[in-house]
């Protein structure tokens, strides 16, 4: 049961709550990469060295017959500070061992099964497996560490968008209790789920649909875990940044090209990343950062690694 007091820290949606412990997460991550705020202001214009930190999806790390421990290993050779798992599923005591063994750590999660199990489904019953399996995250995700589970609300699909939205913040908010007890947000992606954005629109769109949804749980432990590759086709990655400002709680990253219609590594397309590091100085975010494009082994994320090095200006 919530106290009084996180009941009143909900009702508020706190920006101020928000920002102490995004700045507050900002400074451990400072600490674990030797970063401190003196050489954030020391980097380059537009550089977020010593605001970001590199993280990924643990289905990325593709090596055969390797155990957790070495796809941990593997990406930390690579570069990266952290990785995103799947859950709920995992058998934590092997997870925590991996972390121990591997000296690595799990910034997050991403909800296992959200796209077919969904918190915008007109059957109550799905609705109620979405929710045990978003609880079941945010358990998982805190017993190995983390502090997002990413979510996929819905799909368009589902029904008209006004009685998708009041049915996926009903089911959702169900779940806020706990991830204010645990201290783990729940990150909703931006993705093509035919929610929020207009699917068959133009690049002119906005984040407000965005903005209004998270705002509507009036929590702070509800946020945006922003693609910034995922709407590129649809709007200016910097102003969505910059609307959605303190609401995002991390980012995921991959590229996008207008011109051929599709996905692509990182810093290939045509995605504006000079506003995007424009954005993220202006709403003054610090935190993580998660690839997600096409994986592989060693050498491969090695090459991911050093494309968000040279695309958020790291190095």
């Amino acid at each position: 049961m919530i106290t009084a007091i996180m009941k009143s820290i909900a009702s508020s949606h706190s920006s101020s709550r928000r920002q102490f412990l995004r700045h507050a997460s900002a400074m451990a991550v400072g600490a674990s990469t030797g970063l401190t705020l003196v050489d954030s202001a020391k980097a380059a214009p537009h550089s977020l060295k010593g605001r970001l930190s590199k993280t990924l999806k643990i289905g990325m790390v593709s090596i055969k017959d390797a155990s957790l421990t070495d796809r941990f290993k593997a990406a930390k050779e690579a570069g990266f500070g952290a990785i995103e798992l799947s859950c709920p599923g995992n058998n934590v005591d092997e997870v925590n061992q991996a972390i121990k063994d591997a000296d690595f750590k799990v910034d997050g999660s991403v909800c296992a099964a959200h796209w077919n199990v969904r918190h915008t489904d007109p059957d109550p019953k799905v609705r109620a497996e979405a929710l045990k399996n978003l609880e079941g995250a945010l358990r998982e995700t805190k017993a190995v560490g983390g502090d997002t589970v990413l979510l996929v609300v819905g799909h368009g699909k589902d029904g008209p968008e006004e009685e998708i939205w009041k049915r996926s913040v009903e089911n959702i908010a169900k779940a806020v209790p706990l991830a204010e007890e645990l201290g783990v947000y729940i990150a909703i992606e931006n993705v093509w789920n035919q929610f929020c954005y207009d699917h068959e629109g133009g690049h002119d769109q906005d984040a407000s649909k965005f903005v209004r949804y998270v705002d509507e749980f009036k929590s702070p432990w509800v946020g945006m875990q922003f693609d910034i590759g995922n709407h590129w086709k649809y709007g200016s990655m910097g102003d969505w940044i910059r609307a959605l400002g303190k609401r995002i709680v991390k980012l995921d990253v991959k590229g996008f090209s207008r011109a051929d219609n599709k996905f692509t590594d990182i810093g290939e397309g045509d995605l504006d990343f000079e506003d995007v590091r424009k954005a993220l100085i202006e709403i003054d975010f610090k935190g993580w950062v998660a690839a997600e494009v096409g994986g592989g082994g060693l050498e491969r994320l090695k090459t991911i690694s050093a494309q968000m090095d040279k695309e958020f200006n790291l190095v």
